[in-house]
C-alpha cells in the first residue's frame, strides 16, 4: 500500500519551524558575540528576531498563556517606560527621536516570548558570550596598542567595560556542566578589556560577579573560597599598582587627583563632573519634582551653573547625568523615579521568582544570570546612565527578556512535578 502523503499546508508549517528555530539559534548565538564586536553589533540578532517572529507566528501565540503572568507584567513596564516618556517630549515640546532608546523597551516582553517560544539552546548564549569577550579582547589591545589612551572598541570606553561584564556573568552562569576552565579564562580576559578601558566604575560589578561565584562554587567550603578570593585580589591589586603602565591604565592616581581638585573647588575632572552632575540633578528634582526637564535634556539642568552659562564648557555638555537614578529623577520627576526603579525591579523580581521555581537549587541558569544581569546593571548604574546609549540599552531590553525566557523554561519541570503532586 503506498504511504499516506501529507498535506501540503503541515509540511510548509514544520519547514517554517524548523527554520524559525535555526534562525533563533543563529539569534541567541549573535546577542553576546556581536554586541560590542561589530558595529551596530545588536542589528543581526533584531533582524533574526523579527524575520524568525515572522515565521512562528503560531507558535508565539501558543506560548502567551504559558509565560503568564511574567509576559503581562514586562509588557505593563514597556507600555510605561513609553507612556510616561512620550508624555515628557509633548510636554516639552521636543521631537520624537528623543525617546528613541526607550522605545526599545518593546523588544523586553518581545524577546522573552521569543524565546520561550523557539526554545534555543542557552549554551549557544554561552559560546556567544565568549566569542564576544575574544572579540573585545582582540578590539581593545589593538586599539591601546596603536596609542589609545582607552579602549573604546566600536562605542565608547565606559560602554565597552559594562558590556564585557555582562558577558562575564553570561560566561560564568550560563555555563554548561565541566566548563569551569572556559569561564576562569573569559572573566580573565574580561577582566584585561575592562582594565584597558580604563573605567573605573565597573570594578564593582566586576568584585560582586567574583564574590558570588566564589560563594557558588562547589568546592571546599565558602570561607576557603572567599579567603583565596580575597588572596587573588590583594595580589591583583598590587600588581597594578606596582606596574606604573597598569596604574596609568586604571586612573587610580588620576582619581585620587580628581578628588583634590574638587575639594580645591575645581569641578572641571573626570571624578569631578559627576558629583557636580548628582548635586544638579538633586536641585533640579526638587525644583521640578512633577515632570522634570524633559526626557535627554540633563544639559539644559546644567545652565543652573554660573559656569556653564558663560560659554562651552564641556563637562556641562556630557548629554546625561552619569547616574540613572540621577538622571531619571532630574529629566522625569517623580514619575522618573518610580520607572527606573521599575526598570531594574520588575525583571529582577520576575527573575527570582523563576529561579525559585526551578528544579535544581544551584545559583546557576539562565534565572541566576538574569539576576547578576540586572545587579550589575544597578552598581554600572551608579556611575553611568545606562539607558542614555543604544547599546547599552539594547543589550539590557534584548539580554533581560530572552533570559527571563530562557528562565521560564527551565522553571516547567518542576511546575509540572508540583501539578502531578496534587
Amino acid at each position: 500500500m503506498s504511504q499516506p502523503i501529507a498535506p501540503r499546508h503541515a509540511v510548509s508549517a514544520f519547514s517554517r519551524q524548523s527554520l524559525a528555530e535555526r534562525g533563533a539559534a543563529l539569534a541567541l548565538l549573535c546577542l553576546p558575540a556581536l554586541v560590542i564586536s561589530m558595529p551596530s553589533g545588536l542589528l543581526p540578532f533584531g533582524l533574526l528576531l523579527l524575520a524568525t517572529s515572522l515565521l512562528a507566528l503560531p507558535q508565539l501565540r501558543q506560548a502567551v498563556t504559558p509565560m503568564q503572568p511574567s509576559l503581562r507584567w514586562l509588557w505593563i513596564l514597556a507600555l510605561l517606560v513609553i507612556g510616561l516618556s512620550l508624555c515628557s517630549v509633548l510636554y516639552f515640546g521636543q521631537p520624537l527621536k528623543d525617546i528613541d532608546n526607550r522605545t526599545r523597551f518593546l523588544v523586553l516582553p518581545w524577546a522573552a516570548l521569543w524565546t520561550y517560544a523557539l526554545r534555543p539552546s542557552q549554551r549557544l548564549l554561552w559560546w556567544g558570550a565568549l566569542l564576544g569577550i575574544l572579540a573585545a579582547l582582540v578590539l581593545a589591545s589593538v586599539q591601546v596598542l596603536q596609542g589609545q589612551p582607552r579602549a573604546e572598541g566600536w562605542t565608547n570606553a565606559i560602554v565597552l567595560a559594562d558590556v564585557v561584564l555582562m558577558l562575564m556573568v553570561l560566561a560564568v552562569f550560563c555555563r554548561p556542566r565541566g566548563q569551569w576552565p572556559w569561564a576562569v579564562a573569559a572573566v580573565v580576559a574580561g577582566g584585561i578589556v575592562i582594565l584597558l578601558s580604563g573605567s573605573r566604575g565597573v570594578w564593582l560589578g566586576v568584585l560582586l560577579l567574583l564574590v558570588v561565584s566564589a560563594l557558588c562554587l562547589r568546592w571546599r567550603d565558602s570561607a576557603t573560597r572567599l579567603m583565596i578570593l580575597g588572596a587573588c585580589t590583594a595580589l591583583a591589586a598590587v600588581l597594578v599598582l606596582s606596574v606604573p603602565a597598569l596604574t596609568k591604565q586604571t586612573r587610580l592616581a588620576e582619581l585620587h587627583h580628581d578628588v583634590q581638585r574638587y575639594e580645591r573647588g575645581d569641578s572641571d575632572s573626570s571624578a569631578g563632573a559627576r558629583i557636580e552632575r548628582l548635586q544638579v540633578a538633586a536641585a533640579t528634582f526638587v525644583e521640578h519634582p512633577v515632570v522634570g526637564v524633559g526626557v535627554g535634556r540633563f544639559d539644559n539642568a546644567m545652565l543652573r551653573l554660573p559656569d556653564c552659562r558663560k560659554g562651552f564648557v564641556e563637562r556641562c555638555h556630557l548629554g546625561h547625568a552619569h547616574n540613572d537614578l540621577a538622571e531619571w529623577s532630574a529629566t522625569q520627576g517623580l514619575p522618573g523615579t518610580v520607572l527606573i526603579l521599575l526598570v531594574y525591579g520588575v525583571p529582577l523580581w520576575l527573575l527570582l521568582r523563576l529561579y525559585r521555581r526551578r528544579p535544581q537549587p544551584h545559583f546557576h541558569g539562565a534565572a541566576a544570570a538574569g539576576i547578576m544581569v540586572v545587579a550589575a546593571y544597578i552598581l554600572c548604574g551608579m556611575t553611568q546612565s545606562m539607558f542614555a546609549h543604544q547599546v547599552s540599552t539594547g543589550f539590557y531590553v534584548s539580554l533581560v527578556g530572552v533570559l527571563i525566557g530562557l528562565a521560564a523554561r527551565e522553571a516547567e519541570p518542576a511546575a509540572e512535578g508540583v501539578a502531578r503532586s496534587r
